[in-house]
């Protein structure tokens, strides 16, 4: 290919876009809720500006990496699966190398806002990279890398309560552990739109290793998120606001249960994308948990 055909243009710097997944804002939505309710709660309700700023920034850094990490190790799996083979690198639209590059610029800008925050924070920053480049991988080994993402996506939990407070209470491990749960409900509902393409290219995937029992195994995590929820508001003794959104949670659930009861690809992709709704009504919930009396 000449260097004339891969200067860069509209159609490079839109193939660009693509890889980090801007197209589709999901991924950052769902890193962004958790990672906002231990802002909140680290910051009893009025984190630090600066912290909003960086953990946000963060988040969309950080995300736009995993997708290009995510193609660079899946990139000779891509071009056999009918949702991913459009994808630059499967398509052929950027090379390994391109990909590469980005991959760096991308990790060094996000190093680069984590040296705003604390020693401790920047500390937890290189394993949070270390789980954001290896989670790829770990769906070759293991049919439930959706706990290996569950962490990873959570990661920015942790950070956020060193951020704010220089030290990681009990609650932080919570909220980690509600967020791998929650990780593994949609992204099994994700798996779930694949499961046929990854059985014929030997991908490994919860919804391949739950087969028929898929839904009743993503109730029951529905379930203990829930009740994990709940587990959390009374040990803050949070008031109606929290559980109001909790219990909104609780409902979409029952909806995201009831458009997949027949397996569809479509219906279970839509499940998928609703969960950033679930997010968003907890992170109301707790808003407004801290700011009516």
């Amino acid at each position: 290919m000449s260097d004339a055909h891969r200067s860069i243009g509209p159609s490079r710097l839109n193939a660009y876009w693509r890889l980090m997944r801007f197209d589709r804002p999901i991924g950052i939505l769902l890193l962004l809720w958790p990672t906002y309710w231990a802002l909140w709660i680290a910051g009893n309700g009025d984190p630090a500006w600066t912290n909003i700023l960086i953990f946000t920034a963060g988040v969309v850094l950080m995300r736009a990496a995993g997708c290009v990490a995510n193609d660079l190790a899946d990139r000779d799996f891509d071009p056999h699966v009918e949702r991913t083979r459009a994808r630059p690198l499967a398509a052929g639209e950027l090379r390994a190398r391109d990909a590469a590059v980005l991959l760096a610029a991308l990790m060094a800008l996000a190093f680069i806002l984590v040296l705003f925050t604390n020693r401790f924070t920047v500390l937890l920053a290189f394993a949070g990279a270390a789980l954001a480049l290896t989670y790829p991988l770990f769906k070759r080994v293991t049919h439930l890398p959706q706990i290996v993402l569950g962490v990873a996506f959570g990661w920015g939990i942790l950070m956020a309560f060193t951020a704010e407070l220089n030290t990681l209470p009990p609650v932080a491990g919570w909220l980690l552990a509600i967020n791998t749960v929650w990780a593994v409900i949609y992204d099994t509902l994700y798996a779930m739109v694949d499961r046929d393409d990854d059985l014929l290219i030997g991908v490994k995937s919860s919804a391949i290793l739950f087969g028929r029992a898929d839904r009743a195994v993503i109730a029951t995590l529905m379930v203990v998120m829930i009740a994990m929820l709940v587990v959390l508001g009374t040990w803050y003794r949070f008031g109606w606001p929290w559980f109001a959104g909790v219990a909104l949670a609780a409902v979409m659930f029952a909806r995201e249960q009831w458009w997949i009861r027949h397996r569809e690809r479509a219906a279970c992709f839509r499940a998928f994308l609703d969960n950033n709704w679930v997010g968003f009504v907890i992170f109301a919930g707790l808003v407004a948990q801290y700011l009516l009396p």
